[in-house]
């Protein structure tokens, strides 16, 4: 309830108190919470109010009273317009500990584990600049061929030249892709009408190869001078070794259409992670921070404690990046995905690194573990890297029949996360230690990895 009936536009001195888990200020009027965009705790400031609901309110910062010895110092307001970078405003280290708190909430009050120890966040050196891939729209403003990021919560494109979280060279390519674009008299896709052309621009670019891939998200299939477009790309960024046309005819938020057509050069890039050469497709899911996923990945396989007479299952592998860094170590790594794309390349990556000792297939996990059960296969070690919405509680059920010593939970979503530890626990598996890793800093996500053990009657 609006306690003291606040109203729009209204102005007034508060304090902020906390950091919701998005990174909004927050602060409170008597009990109501107003949740405030660049505003850090400790810091007494003069809000004007923008929104009231009846259990919490939005405000604007209109003047900063007493400043937080932890704000640092943002270079551009757009990455927080946005939301490319919510946090850029917090020191780095009050980001990691933000996110190792983030951590033990959930582990206290979804998991109901407060016992388990949350470690302190794998942070990076150098927290900027990180990103390898990158999905940008392409609008019309003023008459000009726009490429930046929608302000928060709206369809308004801010434009965007320096994405701060984007490998400088990506950031560099988006924008000689969009005058290129502008030169042949491309036109923008408008989301209202629905009509227009040129979607988005999604660049990938190898971390260790410099390999880049450049895909152009069109609206019809039809692409007049398409061809001659990527050769001029190709001759401006000599590292690009792949232009593909999406086709994308729907009016929809996803990016991605089902139609590809290469427009120059190969449909994949090629880029190492922990000294092993992986193939990406335009759809395939590649961890964004290749430093940081390496010490994930590190962290991971440290928890396992792998053996050499190990049998591994990888769910929901990917293009089997996770099971594919573990085969010298172990005796077979057995993978499943939905994706039938993602599978293909996994499988490309085991003979590209020439792999014997892994089998990936397409399936859904639940219903592939419960199949290999039947057939015999006895994991040691199962390693789980479920999208946001974490694990589905049939695949649970399959994989602690199948009774592994250990089972390692990778996850981008920790509540999601915490609900699944609960169901694991059920069944006889129990968390022994969190690690936070940011994989994504000057955002509010963060990934960690969970290692549980088979608690024997």
């Amino acid at each position: 309830m609006n306690p003291i009936n606040l109203k729009k536009n209204q102005e007034l001195e508060v304090e902020i108190i906390d950091l919701s888990h998005e990174g909004l200020g927050v602060a409170k009027v008597d009990t109501y919470p107003l949740f405030i965009e660049n505003a850090l705790p400790g810091e007494i400031i003069q809000a004007k109010i923008m929104k009231v609901g009846t259990k919490f309110g939005y405000a604007r910062v209109i003047e900063r009273i007493q400043t937080s010895p932890d704000r640092q110092e943002v270079i551009n307001e757009n990455l927080l317009r946005t939301g490319i970078a919510p946090l850029s405003h917090l020191s780095y280290e009050q980001q990691l500990l933000f996110k190792q708190t983030q951590v033990e909430k959930v582990m206290t009050k979804i998991a109901k584990m407060p016992e388990v120890e949350v470690l302190p966040t794998l942070g990076m050196e150098n927290p900027i600049q990180y990103r390898n891939k990158a999905q940008i729209p392409v609008r019309k403003k003023e008459g000009e061929l726009v490429t930046g990021f929608y302000r928060k919560n709206s369809h308004q494109i801010i434009p965007v030249e320096d994405f701060y979280i984007q490998d400088p060279a990506i950031d560099a390519a988006i924008i000689k892709v969009r005058d290129i674009l502008s030169r042949f008299g491309i036109t923008a896709y408008n989301e209202e009408m629905n009509e227009g052309f040129m979607r988005h621009i999604v660049v990938r670019r190898g971390h260790y190869s410099h390999q880049m891939m450049i895909v152009l998200v069109t609206r019809r299939a039809k692409f007049f001078k398409g061809r001659e477009i990527a050769a001029v790309i190709k001759e401006q960024i000599p590292e690009v070794v792949s232009v593909i046309q999406n086709v994308n005819e729907e009016k929809t938020n996803v990016i991605l259409g089902p139609i590809e057509n290469v427009l120059y050069g190969q449909a994949y890039i090629e880029d190492q992670l922990l000294g092993k050469t992986y193939r990406i497709s335009a759809k395939s899911f590649y961890q964004v921070n290749t430093v940081q996923t390496e010490n994930l990945y590190k962290k991971a396989f440290e928890f396992a404690a792998l053996k050499p007479t190990d049998t591994v299952i990888d769910a929901y592998a990917g293009i089997g990046t996770i099971g594919l860094s573990i085969t010298n170590q172990v005796k077979h790594v057995y993978g499943m995905e939905i994706v039938a794309e993602a599978v293909s390349d996994a499988n490309e990556n085991a003979k590209l690194n020439g792999i014997e000792n892994a089998t990936y297939l397409v399936g859904k996990a639940e219903k592939m573990m419960a199949q290999w059960q039947k057939v015999g296969i006895e994991p040691d070690v199962v390693f789980v890297d479920p999208p946001r919405k974490g694990l589905d509680a049939s695949f649970i059920e399959a994989t602690c029949d199948m009774q592994p010593e250990k089972v390692v939970y990778i996850s981008c979503n920790p509540a999601t996360m915490a609900r699944d530890l609960v169901l694991f626990k059920e069944r006889g598996y129990e968390a022994k230690v969190v690690q936070p890793v940011d994989l994504f800093p000057q955002t509010h996500h963060v990934e960690t990895v969970v290692l549980m053990s088979r608690v024997d009657k």
